[in-house]
């Protein structure tokens, strides 16, 4: 049988996408194969030697951000975020020159809330700065956030909501910033459902303030594990709880990826989240697909699998 060697969208595909702002979900690991990568990857990542964000989030208790870009150091997520199932669907939506400039771990165990409904533009909800920034002019915004089931994803086990077609009107306006108190904003119920967002209330950023999201259009998006699902950033979207009824965690692994016109945290030099700051001295952005003509950003290269920055070039920001 002849290999696969496209995974582009199909034309029914991307109009489908286009409509309804996500696809998928596609299968890019058998259960028993992801079950071990990720068995062994766990484990792995307990090494933070080579971590991009290694010490100052250790130091300041930023657990979220110290789980950013794990892919700069771990083989095999540097493989993941590159992988042609993944690369060619994001590619029939963004063009042939596309950067994956974040990745994100999002587990959820027995017992957590879910995830608030949001949107994300320009990523400065939670610092007030923006964090991508398209070109002037440009139609899009966002991002493409690839989001794959690393354990499986069930409703009970809090997997991904979605409200299809809501990827092209902003109902947050991510200027406003919203205030970091975990002690307040962990598991507040919301139309009869515990949500929560990482310590935040994405409610502050509404620009109506009286606006409910329409969560009878919501769809659920299960998925065994090691399937992904391709969704833009500014399409509505949370989680389920995990209601505990399994023992086991939800595992989620979220690449973020954008043209290389864009540029990847605009006049900055640190993240400022979940109430601190890492410094942006080593990281880069990967060149996934195509060429990058701009210059505007550092880019790593992690086709080499030897140490993350060795063979680090700066571009503009």
């Amino acid at each position: 049988m002849t290999a696969q060697t496209s995974f582009a969208l199909t034309d029914a595909e991307l109009a489908a996408f286009h409509r309804n702002g996500y696809a998928g979900p596609f299968t890019l690991y058998e259960p028993d194969e992801i079950k071990k990568a990720w068995g062994r990857t766990r484990l792995e990542l307990f090494d933070r030697s080579a971590a991009v964000y290694q010490d100052e989030a250790a130091k300041s208790g930023v657990t979220n951000i110290a789980n950013y870009d794990r892919h700069l150091d771990h083989a095999f997520l540097a493989d993941h975020i590159t992988r042609p199932e993944i690369v060619d669907r994001v590619s029939s939506v963004l063009g042939p020159d596309v950067l994956c400039w974040r990745t994100e771990f999002f587990p959820k165990y027995p017992g957590d809330e879910g995830t608030d409904w949001h949107q994300a533009d320009t990523f400065a909800n939670a610092s007030g700065t923006p964090q991508i920034q398209w070109p002037g002019g440009s139609d899009f915004g966002g991002t493409i956030t690839v989001w794959c089931a690393f354990t499986e994803a069930t409703v009970d086990m809090g997997c991904l909501q979605f409200i299809p077609g809501t990827h092209g009107t902003m109902n947050y306006d991510e200027t406003k910033r919203m205030t970091y108190q975990p002690e307040r904003n962990t598991a507040v119920e919301k139309t009869g459902v515990p949500r929560g967002f990482f310590g935040y209330d994405y409610r502050e950023l509404q620009i109506d303030p009286a606006w409910k999201p329409d969560e009878s259009q919501a769809v659920s998006m299960e998925m065994r594990a090691g399937q992904f699902i391709v969704f833009w950033s500014t399409l509505m979207h949370a989680s389920h709880p995990h209601a505990g009824r399994s023992k086991d965690m939800r595992m989620g692994f979220a690449a973020r990826y954008v043209p290389t016109s864009v540029v990847v945290y605009p006049d900055t030099t640190e993240i400022e989240e979940y109430g601190g700051r890492v410094s942006l001295e080593r990281y880069g952005s990967v060149l996934v697909s195509g060429a990058d003509t701009y210059g505007h950003n550092r880019l790593v290269d992690r086709t080499t699998r030897d140490h993350p920055f060795r063979n680090a070039s700066r571009g503009g920001a």
